[in-house]
């Protein structure tokens, strides 16, 4: 059994990516309303009816926006640290909140689901791993460095969405202020195009599945990043995930090799998480 993926929404204007095997579906986050979460599911021929959970992670608006009223329609549990539902302003009824401890793996029929935090300008980030029968498809967005958790985590990965929000150039002559720049490039913001690329460089080469995810409108060219990483591609398919509209459905049925952690050469600096 193995595993299907598609993101449904990438970007600041709602971020929703969706995973299941055969029997079993869940959401990473849902920053688009539930309408258009069904709608798009529905023209790739999939089904709310197979998502069995929510993993939020973390509390602005374009990762959570749909899900209170996804949740209440279809009773289904959201897995969410605490600081982040504070943060979040929504309310829930209690029996479909749940929570998950970092790097212990959640239960969901046959997949299993693990959370790792990571840096960003948020409460308790998390990004996380879904694996089934060994295989694994890894959600690295809202990512300010690629720290050791990133690095380890990605590493083991078959397929993964990674973001590659700006380009250092467009960012540094564009019209945000400099406060936002800052904000952007620092260890709680974003990743950079060379910072995914170099991360999946050395620790990524083997995934059969890229999806660049979480481009900025006005930092980043879809042209540009998709050129970039093909040329070092060396035989994964890399895909740009849209912020308008679903990409396809990408599939893994077998194991292809993965790397050693220990030959992951990126280097990363050391910083206390959540300090």
């Amino acid at each position: 059994m193995g595993l299907s993926f598609t993101s449904l929404n990438s970007g600041s204007n709602g971020n929703c990516y969706y995973i299941e095997n055969q029997q079993d579906a869940i959401l990473v986050d849902a920053g688009i309303t539930c309408l258009e979460t069904e709608k798009r599911l529905e023209r790739l021929g999939l089904s709310m009816s197979k998502v069995r959970a929510i993993f939020v992670s973390h509390e602005h608006s374009d990762h959570i926006r749909g899900v209170p009223v996804i949740a209440k329609k279809y009773k289904l549990p959201v897995f969410i640290t605490d600081g982040t539902l504070k943060m979040s302003g929504f309310s829930l009824e209690s029996h479909l909140l749940k929570t998950f401890i970092a790097h212990e793996a959640v239960q969901i029929g046959d997949l299993e689901i693990t959370a790792f935090p990571k840096f960003h300008d948020a409460t308790e980030p998390h990004s996380f791993i879904v694996s089934c029968n060994g295989i694994k498809v890894g959600v690295f967005t809202d990512i300010g460095i690629p720290c050791e958790h990133v690095i380890r985590y990605f590493s083991s990965c078959h397929a993964a969405f990674l973001e590659a929000n700006y380009d250092e150039d467009m960012l540094e002559i564009g019209p945000y202020p400099t406060y936002l720049k800052a904000r952007i490039r620092g260890i709680h913001g974003h990743l950079s195009n060379k910072q995914a690329l170099e991360l999946f460089c050395t620790s990524g080469t083997h995934m059969s599945h890229l999806l660049l995810s979480h481009l900025s409108r006005d930092n980043n060219n879809p042209a540009l990043v998709l050129e970039l990483f093909k040329s070092r591609s060396q035989g994964t398919e890399i895909i740009v995930a849209s912020r308008e509209m679903e990409s396809k459905v990408y599939h893994i049925n077998s194991q292809p090799a993965v790397q050693s952690v220990k030959n992951a050469k990126t280097k990363f600096v050391q910083y206390s998480l959540f300090s």
